[in-house]
């Protein structure tokens, strides 16, 4: 697997210490193509936000993990050219278009989506699109 979509959850993982923190920031500084949809700077920005206003991390160090974000290489795809795969997939599965759109992205670049999300993991599995999708815990 050279060719990753990396969601959300993953850097998350990555930057907090979550669980799965070793193999997401492995996948992270690796050498594979990571792509990701613009969507994810929008979600990572909340989620550093929530733990600063939860008084997890402070100010400097919300703005610190906003610049290492910057930093990631990532092969970033506008959200605009992923909404009519992603509505669809999100109509045909149930999961939400924000979900669908890193879907969108991998069946788009011939990919999988490395999730940390195990709630949209076993949501996609059972479908045809969950040969799309791994955990990150099963990626290699």
């Amino acid at each position: 697997m050279s060719r990753v979509v990396v969601d959300a959850s993953v850097v998350a993982a990555a930057f907090f210490q979550e669980e799965h923190a070793e193999p997401a920031g492995q996948l992270l500084a690796s050498d594979r193509e990571l792509h990701v949809p613009d969507l994810l700077y929008a979600e990572m920005g909340n989620v550093i936000w929530k733990r600063c206003r939860r008084g997890e991390i402070n100010a400097d160090e919300a703005a610190h993990l906003a610049a290492d974000l910057l930093r990631l290489s990532f092969r970033v795809t506008p959200s605009s050219e992923l909404l009519d795969p992603a509505l669809r997939l999100a109509i045909e599965t149930g999961c939400t278009v924000y979900d669908c759109l890193y879907l969108a992205l991998a069946i788009t670049c011939e990919a999988t989506v490395v999730s940390n999300d195990l709630r949209l993991v076993n949501a996609l599995a059972p479908g045809p699109a969950g040969k799309y999708i791994v955990p990150i815990g099963d990626a290699p």
